[in-house]
């Protein structure tokens, strides 16, 4: 030991340890300006999916308040819509968007996700009338953010998902994938739309 240097119990030692180690997992697994916000690089957080993924399972919560998995939907095709907010213009045109679509199609699910709170969910649904959409809440951890790799890191809009679709085949396979590049632009419903109904 060092003239001066503090003496740490070994249990001390090792949690500082662990820390630095997580510290260092966490940003390993940040993207750095993946996408942008008006022309401003945004941080996510979490691998980048690709077609021919396995998507991950998750458990959100709907605006009931029940949990909602990936594994409730099998079999049919799911388009996974991320936002940062329902109460956001290009968002709610999003959500209006495909739950016209879904009204289309009988063997096609859209979740859309974010982290509002499921009554800001139910409220938004009930005035849109919007009945063909499941709108799920993220709000109670950061994992389905984590491992779709939306999770927005820092800046205005830290915590909450950046806008991307995600489309899953009825054996959970992402068929489509799209991270928009500008948050505040609209994704490609066609392509989105395409793809689940391959």
């Amino acid at each position: 030991m060092f003239d001066g240097e503090v003496a740490r119990p070994q249990h001390a030692r090792v949690l500082i340890r662990t820390h630095e180690n997580n510290l260092e997992k966490m940003m390993a697994d940040v993207r750095s300006g993946a996408v942008t916000l008006k022309g401003n690089p945004v941080d996510l957080a979490g691998p980048a999916l690709s077609v021919g993924n396995a998507a991950p399972e998750f458990k959100l919560q709907n605006n009931s308040l029940g949990d909602v998995t990936l594994a409730d939907s099998a079999g049919k095709s799911r388009i996974i819509c991320t936002i940062p907010s329902l109460d956001t213009p290009t968002c709610h045109a999003e959500a209006g968007r495909f739950n016209e679509e879904a009204g289309k199609r009988d063997n096609v699910e859209v979740l859309v996700v974010s982290m509002d709170l499921p009554f800001a969910q139910k409220r938004w649904c009930g005035a849109e009338s919007a009945g063909n959409i499941t709108a799920l809440s993220g709000h109670r951890c950061t994992e389905f953010g984590k491992s779709y790799g939306v999770l927005i890191q820092g800046g205005p809009l830290h915590r909450c998902l950046c806008r991307a679709i995600f489309v899953i085949d009825g054996a959970g396979k992402l068929t489509h994938v799209e991270y928009v590049s500008e948050i505040a632009d609209h994704p490609n419903y066609e392509a989105a739309l395409a793809a689940a109904d391959a």
